[in-house]
């Protein structure tokens, strides 16, 4: 009995050892290396919206504990501690393993060096070690009192476990809710979300994109306007296509072309002229009356657009629906577009159209804003990108009697390209989030992902540079998301993490 009984200490003391080299080990191996610690746990999908804490809490408690298991008349709270951390780690990486795409390592040391896999056996090994140790600690208080305490560990265990597994899951379900729709600007990359599959050069850094088909991306060239070029979705064949002008009266000064499903459209805002025509002849079948001037346009179908002009208040910008359909009707929405500093260059953005949405999306370049309108102009909703800058940092100056309007210093870009597919927008952003490192954004640019069905913040990933060339222009498909670099096209394809997010149904809608 007295050799079992020696035996049973012997163990306990083993295990107290073990456990109190193995978190002395890891709280130090995160500290040395705090930062990046601090940084992968930004990017996990439990912890992103608590890392400033819990990159402290973590380490802190690990040496707590440690100390704990020193002390004899401590040693239960200690060993207790050990079983809910231990079942802590255990369930936050069962979660990685199933409920999330990706999350960087954040242990520290050599246990960072293990897989996923390999890490969730070596923490269920660590979580019976303290199973052990608290039943042979009780035993041998038991044996010296020879009294039976009433909260044994038959009941203490599965409480503990039951209760630390309870705070991993509510640290999953409210981290994520406050990163989709209330991140504190944090990004979240991702691996494995876009993979580079082909690339072209064409030699000329003068194109644009226009448009794509089910199996052809198509190019415009300003330098060439009235050309298109198709490329094939192997990049293996180009074809070059011509549109006739069928008015000489019209003077062109800056013409776009745009292709959207089945056709064509000519457009030219300072004309102003919008002719549409079939991709099979590309040839002018439909010409437009009674237009506005705009500095930007989206065609809703064939007969309606979507713009944007100067006809506010001050010139000041706003947009406007243009309808050709039994009558010719615009109709301005002065309330879409917020005046902040000026209406023109603190308003100033990029409009997109969802056909399968059949939402109008504008995204400002100098403030944290996104506007969701309908097919009429009516507002949707108004949301944010993920960074701070809800106000636009420029400096307008105003000349010849206030007849004239330019910006007197380097404006602050928040939200540079984008392109809207279906439920997704992806926004090339200007400003670094928190636990980010400097170096991916002198070799990169940032691409940050949003669903504009949800409101919500997906994901983020880079798109590097190709020499001293930064991303130009970018367009997404449901498969593909194409980017011109320099005069290189390129081809991504998105991965599952991205297609998922994707509502690809015909259906779809959110009206």
């Amino acid at each position: 009995m007295k050799l079992n009984s020696n035996l049973g200490t012997i163990a306990k003391e083993i295990i107290c050892l073990l456990y109190v080299m193995l978190f002395v080990y890891a709280a130090v191996s995160k500290l040395l290396d705090f930062e990046n610690f601090q940084v992968q746990l930004g990017q996990s999908p439990l912890l992103s919206a608590y890392a400033s804490y819990i990159s402290w809490m973590v380490p802190t408690i690990e040496l707590l504990v440690a100390f704990l298991l020193f002390i004899p008349k401590w040693r239960d709270y200690g060993l207790y501690a050990c079983l809910c951390l231990m079942t802590m780690f255990t369930a936050y990486i069962y979660i990685v393993l199933n409920y999330s795409s990706f999350v960087p390592c954040s242990c520290g040391g050599i246990l960072e060096k293990m897989s996923w896999n390999v890490h969730l056996v070596f923490n269920f090994f660590f979580v019976g070690l303290a199973v052990v140790a608290i039943v042979l600690n009780y035993r041998s208080k038991t044996e010296k009192i020879s009294v039976k305490n009433k909260f044994s560990p038959i009941k203490a265990i599965p409480i503990f476990i039951s209760l630390s597994i309870v705070i991993i899951i509510a640290l999953f379900v409210s981290s994520e809710e406050i990163m989709e729709h209330k991140n504190p600007f944090i990004r979240r990359y991702i691996k494995r979300t876009v993979q580079l599959v082909h690339s072209k050069d064409l030699i000329y850094n003068s194109y644009y994109f226009s448009g794509s088909s089910p199996d052809k991306l198509y190019l415009g060239n300003y330098t060439t306007p009235l050309q298109i070029i198709s490329i094939d979705t192997s990049f293996k064949f180009q074809d070059t296509h011509y549109i006739e002008n069928s008015d000489p009266k019209i003077h062109f000064r800056s013409i776009k072309i745009l292709v959207r499903e089945k056709y064509f459209y000519l457009m030219d805002g300072s004309v102003p002229s919008i002719s549409a025509g079939s991709t099979e002849d590309w040839e002018i079948s439909i010409k437009l009356k009674g237009l506005p001037y705009f500095t930007t346009a989206e065609p809703i179908d064939t007969s309606s657009f979507i713009f944007r002009n100067n006809n506010g208040i001050k010139s000041a910008n706003i947009l406007g629906i243009y309808t050709a359909n039994n009558e010719r009707k615009i109709q301005y929405k002065p309330s879409l577009l917020k005046k902040q500093i000026d209406g023109i260059f603190d308003t100033d953005g990029i409009l997109h159209y969802s056909s399968k949405m059949k939402k109008a999306v504008y995204v400002y370049f100098y403030r944290n804003e996104i506007i969701m309108a309908d097919k009429n102009g009516n507002l949707a909703y108004r949301s944010k990108t993920i960074d701070t800058f809800s106000r636009a940092k420029i400096k307008v100056s105003y000349l010849k009697n206030e007849t004239v309007r330019k910006m007197s210093a380097p404006p602050l870009t928040v939200n540079s390209l984008s392109t809207l597919h279906n439920n997704l927008l992806f926004i090339e952003s200007k400003i670094p989030g928190q636990y980010e490192d400097p170096a991916l954004w002198k070799h990169a640019s940032i691409i940050d992902v949003y669903d504009i069905s949800k409101k919500s913040y997906v994901l983020s990933f880079p798109i590097f540079k190709i020499g001293d060339d930064k991303l130009k222009s970018l367009y997404l498909t449901d498969k593909y998301l194409y980017v011109l670099i320099g005069t290189k096209v390129l081809m991504y394809e998105l991965k599952e993490n991205l297609k998922n997010a994707m509502q690809t149904d015909q259906h779809t809608s959110i009206e």
